[in-house]
């Protein structure tokens, strides 16, 4: 399109129009630099209607202090027992154990009776205990100074128990 403006200028110079305002590009409206929002807000409208979205959340960890480990070592501190929250009742046992990143969280002992006690070294895997408040995690079974639970017949890889030998 330029060039044919051009050309009848050159070939029509008894005209009096100004070239340079005919050649130039056409501006933008506003001058923005680089912006992921789009250009144009919703309107008053659009809003009581709804149409902001809002951003979604960045999910957080269930188990922060593994740091994105399936599992990790640490050392039994204490040993205790809570309570549960409010319709059970009931004596869990838990232990306050020091991470191998030195972290310190409560770790759930699953299964009846353990072998716990301070200084043991035990294996912390995430999953929380529902009815005790601020136990995040479990102890696993089976691994490391912890035993398995003796006698146990059903569910036995998650209470770290062999096989019995049938003779």
């Amino acid at each position: 399109m330029f060039p044919l403006i051009r050309q009848f200028l050159v070939t029509r110079p008894s005209l009096k129009i100004r070239s340079s305002s005919l050649l130039r590009a056409p501006q933008p409206a506003c001058k923005r630099g680089f912006m992921s929002t789009p250009s144009q807000c919703s309107t008053l409208r659009q809003v009581i209607r709804g149409a902001r979205k809002p951003k979604r959340a960045v999910k957080l960890s269930e188990s922060p202090s593994l740091d994105n480990c399936p599992q990790r070592k640490g050392v039994v501190v204490r040993v205790a027992t809570m309570k549960p929250k409010k319709p059970n009742s009931a004596q869990r046992k838990v232990a306050r154990v020091k991470l191998s990143n030195g972290k310190m969280c409560y770790g759930y002992i699953s299964g009846e009776g353990h072998n716990a006690q301070e200084h043991s070294v035990v294996t912390v895997r995430g999953g929380r205990s529902q009815d005790l408040p601020g136990v995040r995690y479990h102890l696993v079974r089976g691994g490391r100074d912890l035993g398995g639970v003796p006698n146990r017949s059903t569910s036995r890889s998650k209470y770290g128990t062999k096989r019995p030998s049938s003779k």
